[in-house]
């Protein structure tokens, strides 16, 4: 399941080896007999191939890009493509290295799993607690975006936070009564994602050879790329400041590699979803921002709203515009749930492994995690006071740029584990069905690539303070860190 931490059965010398070295993964922690059926869930879940492209389609497609390429093209213009590109790159080899990692061990089931192996338990520690506060801060950034999706229709900002006070609630109490479902509902949302965004590149297009862009012809509108001030008209410093939302877009990818790691075939699955990435970028972020900027130049993009409802609404066609807004909300929505989802489980998953309360790991009577679910509920609903104080892009800005550091810290670790693993099992590297390109470098380079993006959002205002949060959590996990050795060494 997305953000989990399962492990299989372990050797008995693995066992001995564990319990001496005070490491106790999930697979030797001992279970509640209420817990087991959820394990055995998280361990069995049987995804057919349809859901599982979908769900890795739909996590590349972010809330950033839907509600804040506006702001991203406003800052960068033109250029944003490249910045968005750029990230898209890097965190393709992020895949392949946890693409690798997975592969080289069938029982790793996400991420924790061998950071956990490779770097040892407080590893699993800061990963499994980070992980659930990225998720945490994506679905307040989700329900944000929310918030602006329903302004649109009702126009007042408190109907519109009532009527996602409901949306909350409703995703709470599906959550609440089945797991069943929910490969099904993300397919159907993503699909939904997708469509939305080929049609607005499949309108784009029909606009551009039919002249309706600009009668002089279809290089006259190609020029809206680089006649209104340049392909960056904002210069370096714009070209800089679009990476702090462009790479928000992107978090969550890396469910791809969790999620198909978890089906029957994931040496045929992982490789096809992993390899699929560069695609993705180039349809669902480079060519649909390169539509939007063509129709309409950049300097007409409002950074306060959507350039996906906006670019319908700039041609008079209302009822589109209505229908895109319909498909952004579902969006955010459906990344909301996400977020629930993924981080009630990992809460779930932590408590199973004593590194967080008990009463996280209980279960109700459905097999749900409810007290999970129910905190997680209440700190992504938190954020609607943002809103109260602050403009829906304001709140959506300090949101993400929390959020986008801590996925840059996930996504680290992800390739610091692989540069481990490539020192102490090199045999596992030089027999892997699926090695990373550029094994030797490339993880340095994408290490280097994330220091300068947190640089940059350490030069711009109004990311600089939400980043000081960052600090503060570690010196929290640090404090946890301790007293859960404590305890664990305790009972060992």
């Amino acid at each position: 399941m997305r953000g989990t931490y399962q492990g299989g059965p372990a050797p008995a010398g693995d066992r001995e080896r564990a319990y001496d070295s005070g490491v106790l993964p999930d697979a030797l922690a001992p279970l509640d007999e209420a817990a087991a059926p959820e394990v055995h869930d998280h361990l069995r879940r049987n995804l057919s191939n349809r859901h599982i492209q979908l769900i890795a389609i739909g996590g590349a497609i972010g809330t950033g890009l839907f509600m804040g390429s506006g702001r991203t093209i406003a800052l960068a213009g033109p250029s944003i493509l490249l910045v968005y590109l750029v990230i898209g790159i890097m965190l393709f080899f992020v895949m392949r290295a946890m693409g690798e990692l997975l592969l080289h061990n069938l029982e790793y089931k996400s991420f924790q799993d061998f950071a956990g192996d490779l770097l040892g338990p407080w590893a699993a520690f800061v990963v499994g607690w980070t992980y659930w506060l990225c998720w945490i801060f994506t679905g307040m950034a989700d329900i944000i975006a929310v918030t602006g999706y329903w302004k649109f229709w009702v126009g007042d900002l408190p109907t519109a936070l009532g009527l996602t006070v409901a949306t909350l609630g409703g995703l709470l109490v599906l959550n609440l009564l089945t797991v069943k479902l929910f490969g099904e509902i993300e397919f159907w949302f993503a699909l939904i994602k997708v469509i939305a965004i080929v049609s607005l590149v499949g309108a784009g297009a029909l606009m551009l050879t039919t002249g309706f862009t600009s009668p002089s012809g279809i290089q006259a509108s190609l020029a809206n790329l680089w006649q209104h001030g340049g392909m960056m008209p904002t210069g370096w410093s714009g070209f800089f400041a679009g990476f702090q939302i462009a790479t928000f877009a992107f978090v969550g990818i890396e469910l791809v590699g969790a999620t198909a790691a978890e089906t029957r075939d994931p040496r045929r699955t992982l490789p096809h979803a992993i390899n699929s990435i560069p695609i993705r970028v180039l349809l669902f972020y480079v060519l649909a921002l390169a539509a939007i900027m063509i129709v309409t130049p950049w300097s007409m993009v409002d950074p306060g709203t959507s350039p996906f409802v906006n670019l319908f609404s700039l041609l008079g066609l209302a009822g589109a515009a209505g229908v895109m807004n319909f498909v952004v909300l579902t969006s955010a929505a459906s990344a909301c749930n996400s977020g629930i989802y993924s981080s009630s489980r990992m809460l779930y998953g932590l408590a199973q492994k004593g590194m967080a309360p008990r009463r996280l790991g209980t279960l109700n009577l459905r097999d749900v995690p409810a007290t999970g679910l129910w905190v997680s509920v209440v700190l992504i609903g938190a954020s609607m006071v943002l809103t109260a104080n602050e403009s829906v892009m304001a709140a959506f800005t300090v949101v993400t740029s929390v959020a986008a550091v801590l996925f840059i810290v996930i996504w680290s670790l992800i390739m610091v584990c692989y540069l481990r693993y490539r020192r102490v099992r090199p045999e596992a590297h030089a027999t892997s069905t699926f090695p990373m390109p550029g094994g030797r470098v490339m993880p340095w380079v994408v290490l280097a690539f994330f220091v300068v993006v947190v640089v940059l959002l350490m030069l711009r205002p109004e990311t600089r303070q939400p980043l000081l949060v960052a600090p503060v959590w570690f010196a929290a996990l640090a404090l946890g860190w301790r007293i859960v050795r404590r305890r664990g060494a305790a009972r060992l």
